[in-house]
């Protein structure tokens, strides 16, 4: 049992490493969805044929899901692992990042109606979380460098 308790700590870390990734691969996505509606008829065609748009929509839809588990899973193995929960920059960082992509996310039925104020803010958003997510690993790599000095 202590051996998942310790071990179970580096669970958080992967999984953002993956999702750090993942968001990356949804902003590309993404920018072939803006090129798909800015685009001629005939680079319309070719772009269809990459259904940007439900690639991207999905991928969006299973990061939001485990964005969200990842940060609570992370809140308890460390509330497990150390009978607190260390309130400082990563972990408001880390809430922060989650609210902005459920707050992205619902802006989608709007986009879906061609609301621009709507798509600039899902992209403002995603943008402003990504850069955010890219400060959060290198801060978690140093809590990682911690908890193994600490074993």
């Amino acid at each position: 049992m202590e051996s998942i308790k310790v071990w179970s700590q580096f669970a958080h870390p992967v999984l953002m490493w993956v999702l750090f990734g993942t968001a990356i691969y949804a902003l590309y996505l993404g920018i072939k969805v803006k090129r798909l509606r800015q685009a001629d008829k005939e680079e319309r065609k070719e772009l269809v044929k990459g259904n940007f748009i439900n690639r991207h929509h999905k991928v969006g839809s299973l990061f939001m899901a485990l964005i969200v588990l990842g940060t609570v899973g992370g809140m308890a193995v460390t509330y497990i692992n150390s009978g607190k929960l260390f309130v400082g920059p990563h972990l408001l960082a880390g809430l922060g990042m989650m609210a902005m992509v459920t707050t992205s996310a619902s802006l989608v039925p709007y986009m879906q109606k061609g609301n621009s104020l709507a798509r600039l803010s899902h992209v403002g958003l995603n943008m402003t979380m990504l850069l955010i997510f890219a400060w959060q690993a290198f801060t978690g790599v140093q809590i990682v460098q911690k908890i193994i000095e600490r074993m």
